[in-house]
């Protein structure tokens, strides 16, 4: 399967299930695709946590929903509401994994000080970065037969996520990508033609 099949065959999928008996291979090619993504200035500001077993049952089943529920009763939603975003989060816990995708600060505020010339860039280069990390982990678990797709509900989840996991000081969460065993196919996708999405200029 050539690259660009790869990219065809990455969908969100989200009728995922846990029939996968290659583990190791999985994390490994999880730290793989982080460790090979591209960082400006080779800063290597993004920072992958894998959720498997208890973790990714506690991180779906009891986080998430705990600070959704909290936050989307401040804001008025009614029980209806509360139910679908559970069910739709049960979903996710069905799922064998999640990785969730951080941001190192303290990396990028040493790179503003350090090169002041391009202070206002190092931010959005972060951000380009995890997403370039978080894109290629994705495509590389397609690669192995797997599904996933990227939910962010972050910052919402952000300190119960960093109490549990211990996670860093510093660290800024950017995204979940849920990845599993695909139980149904993706949904349709319609696109734009490419002579909107794409220009040539000679």
């Amino acid at each position: 399967m050539s690259f660009i099949d790869i990219l065809k065959k990455r969908r969100s999928i989200y009728a995922l299930g846990r029939n996968i008996s290659n583990e190791e291979e999985v994390i490994k090619t999880i730290k793989e695709a982080v460790k090979h993504s591209p960082t400006a200035f080779n800063a290597q500001t993004h920072r992958a946590k894998i959720l498997l077993g208890a973790a990714q049952d506690k991180f779906w089943g009891e986080l998430v929903p705990t600070a959704l529920t909290s936050t989307m009763k401040e804001q008025g939603a009614d029980d209806a509401a509360i139910a679908a975003t559970m069910t739709k989060l049960a979903g996710f816990k069905a799922a064998y994994g999640t990785v969730l995708f951080y941001e190192d600060e303290s990396v990028t505020n040493k790179l503003k000080a350090d090169f002041p010339l391009f202070a206002d860039n190092f931010d959005g280069w972060s951000e380009q970065s995890t997403g370039i990390a978080s894109a290629n982990t994705w495509s590389a678990l397609t690669e192995l037969g797997l599904g996933g797709n990227l939910q962010h509900y972050n910052p919402v989840i952000d300190e119960l996520v960093a109490k549990e996991f211990n996670i860093p000081d510093g660290y800024k969460l950017r995204g979940q990508l849920v990845f599993g065993s695909i139980e149904d196919s993706a949904r349709d996708k319609a696109f734009l033609g490419d002579e909107i999405l794409t220009e040539v200029i000679k």
